[in-house]
C-alpha cells in the first residue's frame, strides 16, 4: 500500500506544495510544529533515509537546502532546523522547521494549528522565494 506521502505525490491526497522537482517535493506539514514546518520528500517511495542510494540522498538535501533558504527568507526566524526522525511515515523525508528557540525542533513541541487559508498563503510566500533565487 502506498504510503500517505506517495498518495500526496501522486495528487491522490492535497498539499500545500512548496516546491517540488523531478525527483523530490517539498510541502507543509499539516501538523506543524512552528509556521513554514516543511516536509522534503524523494518521489521515489523508500521506508528509511539511509536505505535511499546515495545520488538520490545527496539530491534530496541539495533541493531541501534550495527550500529551507526560501524558507528564510519567507518566514522571521532564527534559522531553519533539520530533523530526521523517519517513524511517522514509512517514506524517507526530512523536516525543515523554521525556529526562533531550539525547543521548536522537537518532534514532542506542540502543534500549530493554521486556516487553509493562512497555510495557502505560508505556502504561496515560501514558492516566491523559492523563485527568487
Amino acid at each position: 500500500m502506498p504510503s500517505i506521502f506517495t498518495r500526496i505525490i501522486n495528487g491522490e491526497i492535497p498539499c500545500y506544495k512548496v516546491a517540488e522537482s523531478e525527483h523530490f517535493l517539498a510541502f507543509l506539514d499539516i501538523n506543524p510544529v512552528a509556521k513554514g514546518h516543511t516536509l522534503v520528500v524523494p518521489k521515489k517511495e523508500i521506508d528509511y533515509l539511509f536505505d535511499v542510494d546515495d545520488d538520490t540522498l545527496a539530491g534530496l538535501m541539495v533541493f531541501a537546502k534550495k527550500v529551507a533558504k526560501a524558507l528564510d527568507k519567507a518566514i522571521e526566524c532564527q534559522r531553519v532546523g533539520v530533523m530526521v526522525i523517519g517513524t511517522e511515515v514509512p517514506h524517507a523525508h526530512v523536516h525543515l522547521i523554521p525556529f526562533q528557540r531550539e525547543s521548536q525542533v522537537s518532534v514532542t513541541a506542540q502543534k500549530l494549528k493554521f486556516t487553509q487559508e493562512e497555510m495557502a498563503g505560508i505556502a504561496a510566500t515560501i514558492r516566491e522565494m523559492m523563485n527568487s533565487q
